[in-house]
C-alpha cells in the first residue's frame, strides 16, 4: 500500500501527458485526471471530504481574485483592437518600402513588424495571421522561396510570447509568485536579442543565396511621395502604445496591471485618432477577447485544480526525491529541464507546458545552485526567461506547432505544410543558439532588472 501511495504522483502526471496525446480538450484532461486521481486518493486515505470544501476557495483566491492576471484579459483586449484597427497593417506597408533595397528587406521588414507587434500586443495567433495576409503574398510576388517567406512569417509572429507585455509572462510569473515587473524587463532585452538573431539570419541567407530572398525594385516617384510622413505615422502610434506600456511600467509610474489599463485605453484612443474604431469594430474586439479570455482561464483553473490534487498525493516530495536519486547536479538538472520543455514543445502548447511543468520545476530549481554563474536571488528570474525562449519554439516545431498551423490556414494554398516546415528548421535553430546565449551569459537576461529596478 506504501508503495502505491508513493508512485501516485508519478502516475498522475504520466495519466496526464497520455491524456493530453488524445482528442480531448486539454482542461475536459485536467479535470478528468483530477477527479481520478481525487478518488484514489480519497479511496486510500490521503485525502479526506474536506479537501474537496478547498477547491472553490482555492480557485477563486488563486484565479479569478488574482490582481496580476487582470492583466491577461487587459492586454489580450489591447492586441485585438490593435488588429481590427489596421494599425499593425500600415505599419508593415511603410516598413517594406523603407527596406525595399536592403537584401531581405522585406522579410527584415516583418521581423522588425513581429517585433513591434510583441512589443504592442503580446497575441500569438493574432500576430502570425495579420502577417500571414499582409506579408506573406507580397513575400511571394517578390521572388522568395516558399520555405523562407513561410518561415520568417512564423518565426516573427512568435515573438509576442517572449518580448513584453507578454500573457504568457503575466501567467508564468503567478505560477512561480515572480514580481511581474521584474519578469518583464528580464525578458525585454533576450526577446531583442533574439529579434536581431533572426534578421542576422535573413540578411545572411540573402547575402549567401540571394535567389531565395531577392531585391525588391526601387520605389516608383510616386511611392516615394509622403514616404517620410507614412512612416512617422506609421511608426509613431504603435511606437505610443509601447512606451505608454513598457514606460510605465520601467519608470515606475504604474504596476504591470495598470499598466495593461493604460495599454488598453491607449489602443482604444489610437483607434480613435485613426477613425477606424467605430461600434461594429469595438464590439468584434470585445467578441475576440472574451472568447480568448474564456479559453486561458479555464485552462487556469482546471491545471489549479490538477496542481492541488497532486501537491495533496506529495508530488513535490516525489519530484525533488527522484532529482536527488539522479544525481544530475545543478547544472545537470537544468539542461534535463530546458530539454523536457523543448521536446514538449514538439507536442503541446505552452499554456499545457508551463501550467504542468513550472509547478514541478520550481521546487528543483529553489535546490540548484550555480555558484558566481548567477547569484540564488536572480536564479528563479533567469531560469523562466529560459524557459520562456525555450516555449516559443512549442509554436513552431512540427508536428503540432500551433503558429504553423495559423499560417497554413490563413495562406490556404499560397505555400505547402511540406515548405512551412522546412522553412522554420533554421529559425528553431536560430532560437536553440540564442537559449545557449542566454544561458552562457546570463547578464543578457539579469542586466536591465538590475540597472532599472534597483
Amino acid at each position: 500500500m506504501d508503495t502505491l501511495i508513493g508512485v501516485l504522483p508519478g502516475l498522475m502526471f504520466v495519466s496526464l501527458v497520455v491524456g493530453l496525446f488524445s482528442t480531448l480538450p486539454v482542461p475536459v484532461v485536467l479535470l478528468s485526471v483530477t477527479a481520478v486521481f481525487a478518488a484514489i486518493a480519497l479511496a486510500l486515505g490521503e485525502m479526506r471530504w474536506v479537501h474537496f470544501s478547498l477547491f472553490p476557495a482555492r480557485m477563486f483566491g488563486g484565479v479569478i481574485d488574482n490582481a496580476v492576471l487582470v492583466a491577461a484579459p487587459m492586454f489580450i483586449f489591447m492586441g485585438v483592437v490593435m488588429e481590427k484597427t489596421a494599425i499593425a497593417e500600415d505599419l508593415l506597408g511603410a516598413l517594406q518600402k523603407v527596406l525595399r533595397r536592403v537584401p531581405g528587406g522585406l522579410a527584415l521588414a516583418v521581423v522588425v513588424m513581429g517585433t513591434i507587434l510583441a512589443a504592442a500586443t503580446g497575441i500569438i495567433g493574432a500576430s502570425v495571421v495579420m502577417l500571414t495576409v499582409m506579408a506573406l503574398p507580397t513575400m511571394l510576388r517578390a521572388g522568395y522561396a516558399p520555405s523562407v517567406a513561410s518561415g520568417t512569417v512564423a518565426s516573427a509572429g512568435t515573438l509576442g510570447i517572449l518580448i513584453p507585455p507578454s500573457v504568457m509572462l503575466v501567467f508564468m510569473s503567478d505560477l512561480l509568485s515572480l514580481n511581474l515587473a521584474k519578469l518583464f524587463v528580464a525578458a525585454f532585452i533576450p526577446g531583442l536579442v533574439l529579434a536581431a538573431a533572426y534578421m542576422a539570419y535573413v540578411t545572411g541567407r540573402a547575402v549567401l543565396s540571394p535567389g531565395t530572398a531577392p531585391p525588391a525594385a526601387p520605389l516608383t516617384a510616386e511611392e516615394r511621395r509622403g514616404l517620410g510622413r507614412e512612416v512617422f505615422v506609421s511608426l509613431a502610434l504603435p511606437l505610443c502604445l509601447i512606451v505608454a506600456v513598457l514606460g510605465s511600467i520601467i519608470g515606475g509610474f504604474a504596476s504591470p496591471t495598470e499598466a495593461s489599463g493604460v495599454g488598453a485605453f491607449a489602443a482604444l484612443a489610437l483607434g480613435l485618432l485613426r477613425g477606424r474604431l467605430g461600434l461594429r469594430v469595438l464590439g468584434e474586439a470585445i467578441d475576440g477577447s472574451l472568447r480568448t479570455i474564456a479559453m486561458l482561464f479555464f485552462i487556469f483553473v482546471a491545471a489549479t485544480a490538477f496542481s492541488f490534487v497532486f501537491r495533496q498525493l506529495g508530488g513535490e516530495h516525489f519530484i525533488v526525491g527522484a532529482a536527488n536519486a539522479l544525481d544530475l547536479g545543478s547544472w545537470g538538472l537544468l539542461v534535463t529541464m530546458m530539454l523536457m520543455v523543448f521536446v514538449m514543445g514538439f507536442f503541446f502548447d505552452w499554456i499545457e507546458i508551463t501550467l504542468i511543468l513550472l509547478p514541478i520545476f520550481a521546487p528543483l530549481v529553489a535546490l540548484m545552485d550555480l555558484g558566481d554563474h548567477i547569484p540564488k536571488a536572480d536564479l528563479i528570474y533567469w531560469f523562466t526567461v529560459l524557459v520562456a525562449v525555450n516555449l516559443q519554439t512549442s509554436f513552431l516545431t512540427p508536428p503540432f506547432g500551433f503558429a504553423l498551423f495559423y499560417l497554413k490556414g490563413a495562406a490556404r494554398d499560397m505555400v505547402s505544410m511540406r515548405a512551412v516546415y522546412r522553412g522554420i528548421i533554421p529559425f528553431v535553430a536560430v532560437q536553440a543558439l540564442v537559449l545557449a546565449l542566454l544561458i552562457w551569459q546570463p547578464d543578457i537576461v539579469m542586466w536591465l532588472p538590475h540597472a532599472v529596478l534597483q
